[in-house]
């Protein structure tokens, strides 16, 4: 299992999107959409995971979103409403406040703090995604409005459950 996002401290708080696979696999117009979810723990007693289905541009929007947290920007990643929302700011007090928000189906809300975190844990998230995109590449290409073919004339199996990059 990989993980897009893996942000926590040292308290045992966590915010981490775990990739678990194609979401249908050799269905042309699903294949590369991804079936994921939200985990989030806040304490040794709570925690929430939120199920979502990522699609190639939501993989797309957390590369623009990790570009504005490293400029030091609120931001919020997956918020077309369809899914869970991941809402990001860094107040002054130098915690990562993470919040998600399930409107489209609970309306349930979690906000964690996370301190310290490394400096170097933006760069860690696009490793991570790089590996995500390595494991599960596009394999299905738009030709025309509504019409899609293997980019390279089938798909490619499926990347042990286990994962193959060490991204956990």
């Amino acid at each position: 299992m990989l993980n897009l996002i893996h942000l926590a401290d040292d308290s045992g708080r966590s915010v981490s999107v775990r990739i678990l696979g194609r979401a249908q696999p050799g269905i042309l117009t699903g294949h590369d959409f991804l079936d994921a979810e939200i985990v989030v723990t806040a304490g040794e007693n709570l925690g929430a995971t939120f199920p979502v289905t990522l699609l190639p541009e939501d993989l797309e929007d957390w590369e623009e979103t990790l570009a504005r947290l490293e400029a030091g920007e609120p931001t919020r990643w997956l918020d077309s409403g369809r899914t869970p929302s991941v809402e990001f700011d860094s107040p002054t007090t130098g915690a990562l406040l993470v919040s998600v928000r399930d409107e489209p189906a609970t309306g349930a809300a979690v906000t964690v703090p996370l301190t310290p975190l490394p400096p170097t844990w933006t760069a860690d998230q696009r490793r991570r995604l790089a590996g995500v995109r390595e494991a599960y590449p596009q394999e299905v290409v738009e030709t025309s409005l509504g019409a899609y073919e293997w980019r390279h004339g089938h798909p490619t199996a499926e990347p042990e459950a286990t994962g193959r990059s060490g991204l956990s």
